[in-house]
């Protein structure tokens, strides 16, 4: 039975705990993934990588899906590269996407430290450059879009030329507090995803949804896609 104390509103404070006391249970110490955090940290790159539990959930979706070849667009310092890397089985692969070399450097760093970096190609260059020189042979089986927010239908549009038939296409912060949804707010990330929000609208060729999350990293949201 629910009561209203249930109901009554939490703060970020206890989405953080939260965070902390379920990722306690599940996820215990990593050293490889606390180093590429200390490594990017040190190395000046901004703490905005996807938290360990959304990095977790990333690893157990292309493990679901039993993906061979991975997209990434957007490495940063190759924190979620390291999930999506672990996932993929013997002789799959991982192409990533990096517009900062500085950032790319790092990655390799980290990727490097974690024994993983025979399975990822990292490039470096604008996103929407690079991604439209990508072939889809083989097609890529899933992808992870986490860059620069005013791109995101573009990378969308092309992950969904690379990826196959019932692949998975997943964007990151497409929630943003809930300012997406708010008419009275603008900026350039938000009109981002309400650009892929009207882009995807009517698109016979994947189904989507949009599922919010809360935790350490905040209020925000993964766009979850499915090539037909």
């Amino acid at each position: 039975m629910s009561t209203r104390q249930d109901f009554e509103p939490t703060t970020v404070e206890d989405w953080k705990k939260s965070d902390v006391y379920h990722n306690s249970f599940l996820l215990g110490d990593d050293p490889v993934l606390e180093a590429a955090i200390k490594n990017s940290k040190d190395q000046g790159l901004p703490d905005i990588a996807v938290s360990p539990a959304q990095g977790k959930l990333l690893n157990l979706l292309v493990r679901t899906t039993g993906a061979k070849r991975v997209l990434e667009v957007g490495t940063l310092g190759g924190y979620s590269t390291i999930w999506l890397a672990r996932a993929v089985p013997e002789g799959g692969h991982v192409t990533t996407l990096e517009l900062d070399p500085h950032h790319a450097k790092v990655a390799t760093e980290n990727l490097t430290n974690a024994g993983l970096a025979d399975k990822v190609e990292v490039i470096v260059g604008p996103a929407g450059e690079t991604i439209k020189k990508l072939e889809p042979n083989p097609h890529y089986d899933f992808a992870f879009i986490d860059a620069d927010k005013p791109g995101n239908l573009l990378y969308f549009q092309e992950a969904k030329r690379l990826v196959r038939s019932g692949g998975a296409i997943i964007v990151d912060n497409v929630c943003r507090n809930g300012r997406v949804a708010d008419p009275e707010y603008s900026d350039a990330s938000v009109e981002g995803v309400r650009t892929l929000l009207k882009g995807i609208q009517g698109d016979k060729e994947v189904e989507a949804t949009t599922i919010g999350t809360v935790g350490e990293k905040g209020y925000d949201g993964f766009l979850y896609a499915i090539c037909k």
